[in-house]
């Protein structure tokens, strides 16, 4: 199994946390969300991960090693792939053309997910999906009479499915979707200027090839601050049975109300923390009371009450706040 993950984006929605590092490595729970991402398609998986590409923008050599190493932690050979201009999820993909043979999974970097569901390989392809309540605000897949995906209507303004497409595909033949991909290419079909993923699977369901729903039981979105602050909150009560407090830890006359993670060295002091609070590796707390939260590395919080709030790298922030976005390498008193 060959995984692609299209990650290239700007993250514009979530600045300021994306003006250092690509929105796929903010933290969920202790991890990059994009390791959260393969660890889940890994766990629905009967056959090991051979290859993961990774689609990316100019991101530098530090991003990159990350990434590869994200890669080798589930037995997995990274690859490194540009895309140097935004012309669609179809150019995207084709980016990492070199791993698009064999049984391919394709899933977007700011999509997590959790399923029961044991992928079925033998299918000629998979995209998963959700119900949702308002299928208006989403891209839905439309069912025939054998439970075959039909076809696809973005944002529908009159109820025609409540299947939202989560941005995870299953493609059991990976040269034939590179095929597809590269005849938008060849013969310049765009939308809006674009190259579209759907209109290469579009093409491949007129030809025969049979699309089923994956439907996983939840779907978790980190497109902007609010929705990762909920996503961190769901993995920690996910994972609250794990080990999440690192030996090295600190604790000093404080109280931690899990499910809570924190990372290697950071030192806690005089603080109410948690419930569903990450705190990042040489972080400092001291006479706060947070929780529903991220705080990310190397930062150091005093004397506040933090809520539903994301906090940077390298902070250093003394404030009354109550619900704040602070990107990294800034120093805020107030």
């Amino acid at each position: 199994m060959n995984i692609i993950i299209p990650m290239a984006g700007m993250g514009k929605r979530m600045r300021p946390h994306t003006l250092s590092i690509p929105k796929p490595l903010i933290p969920i729970a202790g991890k990059p969300i994009v390791q959260r991402l393969v660890e889940d398609i890994a766990r629905v998986c009967e056959s090991p991960i051979d290859e993961i590409a990774f689609v990316i923008g100019d991101f530098g050599q530090e991003v990159e090693d990350r990434l590869l190493a994200i890669a080798a932690s589930v037995g997995a050979k990274g690859r490194i792939c540009y895309q140097h201009e935004p012309l669609g999820t179809a150019h995207a993909i084709l980016a990492g053309a070199e791993s698009l043979h064999g049984n391919v999974i394709v899933a977007y970097a700011d999509t997590l997910f959790r399923a029961e569901f044991r992928l079925d390989q033998d299918q000629d392809a998979i995209i998963w999906v959700q119900r949702v309540e308002d299928p208006s605000a989403f891209g839905v897949a439309e069912l025939n009479e054998k439970g075959e995906i039909s076809g696809f209507v973005e944002k529908p303004q009159q109820f025609v499915s409540d299947l939202a497409i989560i941005g995870i595909y299953y493609f059991k033949d990976g040269e034939n979707l590179r095929k597809e991909l590269q005849y938008l290419i060849d013969n310049n079909v765009r939308v809006s200027g674009e190259y579209q993923l759907t209109d290469a699977i579009e093409n491949m369901r007129r030809k025969g090839i049979k699309f089923i729903p994956g439907q996983v039981q939840e779907w978790l979105d980190c497109g902007n601050k609010q929705a990762t602050v909920e996503t961190n909150r769901r993995y920690l009560e996910f994972v609250r049975d794990q080990q999440l407090i690192h030996p090295s830890v600190k604790l000093i006359n404080s109280v931690v109300v899990p499910p809570v993670f924190i990372g290697e060295n950071a030192v806690i002091e005089n603080t109410v923390l948690g419930p569903h609070v990450s705190v990042g590796k040489k972080t400092s707390v001291k006479d706060s009371v947070i929780r529903n939260s991220i705080i990310q590395e190397n930062t150091v919080i005093e004397s506040v009450h933090l809520a539903n709030s994301m906090v940077g790298n390298f902070v250093h922030l003394t404030s009354k706040a109550a619900d704040l976005s602070v990107g990294d390498y800034n120093s805020i008193t107030v």
